[in-house]
This record gives C-alpha cells, sequence and structure tokens, in this order.
C-alpha cells in the first residue's frame, strides 16, 4: 500500500532537529527523502553521544539522536561547497518537488543554492528555509539553536519552580515544533503548487515557532498585560490541575470543571470543599488557589497512589500516574498503539534499532517504515545512479 505522499520527492539540506523532524514525518508518509550530507562528516548529531547504536565490535557512529530523527530517507554525500558538488544538487533538484535547508541566511549563496538562485530555473520548487530568527528582522545573521530559543521565545521563563531558575523543556521542544510547523507548511505550499503551478519560498524562524506555541500563556499576556510567573506543575487558568505528593509517590490530578471538582472532593472525602463558596467555581479555585492547593496537598499525602488513580479513573475525573520512560515503553498502551518500533540497521549487533513510532493512524495510506536512519553517504552510488537515468531518458 502506497502512502499518502508516495511519489512526492524532498531534497533535505538540513542537520540537527527541526529540518530533519520535519522531513522524517513527510517520509513516514511516503516521501521519498534524499538527505544531502557532508562526505567523512555527516549530520552533527551523528556524533552526540552516547548512546550510539552497539556494533558486533563495539558502539558505531550512529546516536541514538541521529536515529530519532532520520529514518525513511536515503543519505547522499556531496560536498556542496565544491562547484561539482553544488551541480549535483541542482541536477538533484530537476527530479525534486521540495528543498529545506537550515543553514544561517545567506549561507547558500556563495554556492548558487539560494531560493533566489534557484526559483527561475525550477518555479515550481518548494523551498524551506529554517533559521534561528527568520530571514528578516534584526536578529537574522544570529545563531540558532533550541535552547536560545526557548530563552528568546519566552517558554523558559514560565517553566520552572516558582523560587527556582528558569527552565528549558527537557527535550528540543523548540526544534521539534519548528519542524512540525516546516512540514505543515510545506504540504500547504504542495496544495498551492498542485492548483497553480507556482512553488514559493517558506521562511520559518525557531523564535517564531516558540513564540506561537506560548498559546493560552501568550494570550493572557496579551489580554491583561500580566506577566505570567512560573508556576511548577501548576496551571495558569485551571485549579487543581498539578502534581501532588501521595504517601507512597506522585500522581497528576487535573480537574477541569465544577463537575469533576464536585467528584474529586467526594473521592477524598472533602465533600466541604467544592460546597464552599471559594471553591465552588474553578474562577473562584483561581483567586484562592494557595489555600486550596495547600488544603488538598495535606489530604492527598494520606492516601496511596494507586488507590487515588484508581479512584479518579472509576469516577471520570482526569489524572494518573507520571512514568519513567522505561515505564512509558512497557505499557499495554504504547504497545497497541504501534509507538515502539524496529527496524532492521545494518550496524547494529543485533541487526536493527529501535525507535519512537509516527503518532498518526491514517485509514487508508497507513505510515510506513520503510528505511532504517541512514549512514552517512550510504545511498549515494544508487541515488547518483538514478539521476544519471534520468539525464538519460
Amino acid at each position: 500500500m502506497t502512502g499518502a505522499l508516495d511519489g512526492l520527492r524532498i531534497l533535505d539540506l538540513s542537520r540537527i532537529l527541526a529540518g530533519p523532524t520535519a522531513t522524517q514525518l513527510l517520509g513516514d508518509f511516503g516521501a521519498d527523502i534524499i538527505k544531502v550530507e557532508r562526505p567523512g562528516l555527516g549530520d552533527e548529531t551523528r556524533a552526540w553521544g552516547p548512546p550510539f547504536v552497539e556494533g558486533a565490535d563495539g558502539p558505531t557512529q550512529e546516536s541514538a539522536y541521529y536515529l530519532c530523527a532520520n529514518r525513511n530517507k536515503r543519505s547522499i554525500a556531496v560536498d556542496i561547497a565544491t562547484p561539482e558538488g553544488a551541480q549535483v544538487v541542482r541536477e538533484l533538484l530537476a527530479t525534486c518537488d521540495v528543498l529545506i535547508e537550515n543553514f544561517k541566511p545567506g549561507g547558500l549563496d556563495k554556492y548558487g543554492l539560494s531560493y533566489s538562485d534557484l526559483k527561475d530555473q525550477f518555479p515550481q520548487l518548494v523551498y524551506c528555509s529554517i533559521s534561528g530568527f527568520g530571514q528578516t528582522g534584526p536578529n537574522r545573521e544570529k545563531p540558532g539553536y533550541d535552547l536560545l530559543a526557548q530563552a528568546y521565545g519566552g517558554i523558559m521563563s514560565l517553566t520552572g519552580n516558582p523560587e527556582g531558575e528558569p527552565m528549558k523543556v527537557a527535550v528540543g521542544i523548540a526544534d521539534v515544533m519548528t519542524g512540525m510547523y516546516a512540514s505543515n507548511a510545506i504540504l500547504a505550499a504542495l496544495r498551492h503548487r498542485d492548483k497553480t503551478g507556482e512553488g514559493q519560498h517558506i521562511d520559518i524562524a525557531l523564535v517564531d515557532c516558540q513564540i506561537a506555541w506560548l498559546i493560552n500563556e501568550g494570550t493572557n499576556f496579551l489580554t491583561s498585560q500580566n506577566v505570567p510567573k512560573r508556576r511548577g506543575n501548576q496551571h495558569p487558568n485551571i485549579v487543581p490541575y498539578q502534581v501532588f505528593q501521595m504517601a507512597d509517590g506522585h500522581a497528576v490530578v487535573a480537574v477541569g470543571n465544577d463537575t469533576q471538582f464536585q467528584r474529586f472532593c467526594t473521592l477524598i472525602g472533602r465533600d466541604e470543599l467544592s460546597a464552599d463558596p471559594q471553591y465552588a467555581t474553578n474562577a473562584a479555585r483561581l483567586a484562592n488557589r494557595d489555600a486550596l492547593i495547600e488544603t488538598l496537598t495535606e489530604t492527598l499525602a494520606t492516601l496511596e497512589r494507586d488507590w487515588l488513580i484508581t479512584g479518579m479513573e472509576a469516577n471520570k475525573i482526569p489524572g494518573g500516574p507520571i512514568n519513567r520512560l522505561d515505564d512509558v515503553f512497557a505499557t499495554d498502551q504504547v504497545a497497541a498503539r504501534d509507538m515502539k518500533i524496529s527496524v532492521p540497521h545494518p550496524s547494529a549487533a543485533t541487526g536493527k534499532v529501535d525507535l519512537i513510532g509516527n503518532p498518526v493512524k491514517f485509514s487508508k495510506t497507513p505510515v510506513t517504515y520503510r528505511r532504517a536512519p541512514p549512514t552517512c553517504g550510504a545511498d549515494t552510488d544508487d541515488i547518483l545512479a538514478e539521476l544519471q537515468t534520468a539525464k538519460n531518458e
């Protein structure tokens, strides 16, 4: 069965995480992704370990970080800094629908591979540029890294304990979300291309994307002009919606409305709280957050975690455990949803590597895992042979 994007070909000049996340997603949906890498070096993340794939003779040069965003791709080793390498890219573009890159703004000009260099020769090309601050603006020349985007874009000011230091999200979420925006934008541009025959340039910045997914906290500020503060695991607009210490561990309580709060108070034997006008409505609970949380903290500290979670499930109150990753990947839910997958890999001593599955479930064109993350330049000969065949036709 073919994927939704079968027949689409993407030339991927990106590396690290944002661009590779976008192209891996499109590859999962069926697109043919040609990853262009520097000969002998490849994507920088190949060296971002340990852990590395364990080979027959010890660790290989394939890091887990690289594996996370590069399946369903073919790798060609080409030095685009040479005239010959740049020419290979141009020749490949004759067979491609999309080019994605994450060089600094203007970084591809010297190789003749910028959008302005290519748009007349390839008028249907969708060209996606990812950078830290975008192609315009006073900060366009500044480097773009996930940590810098999280800091500049405000999310770190909202994350962490109220009395602690500003905290980044544990994974490269600014990069990942930029990849998501990029893949979405590429599909929209392809829709336009298919209707009009016109390609276009897509300009996506990590910082712009970071600001965009401030979501409710960003809009809270724009509406009130009150600068939000760090609340740890608490929610700015819902109470109680946080982590609580139980007698034997931690649990999440995520009460989303007044009816759920009433059932929650009944469950823990504190009906008087939901009957109290200070706590009866979410707005009242927000106004009296500190007093309510102090009371709930004292009560929940005497109760067992599993008892509370079972009771919340039975009473349709949102909540649950806080799983470690070994717990996560051992759950029957992960198995049922195919969120842990294994794909053959030539460098692995076991012959395969384990990866995180794609969360999208199509009814007609299911996601496929056709290729493991490639070793650097593994497909160079095949891709060049295909190119020669195409030139001869």
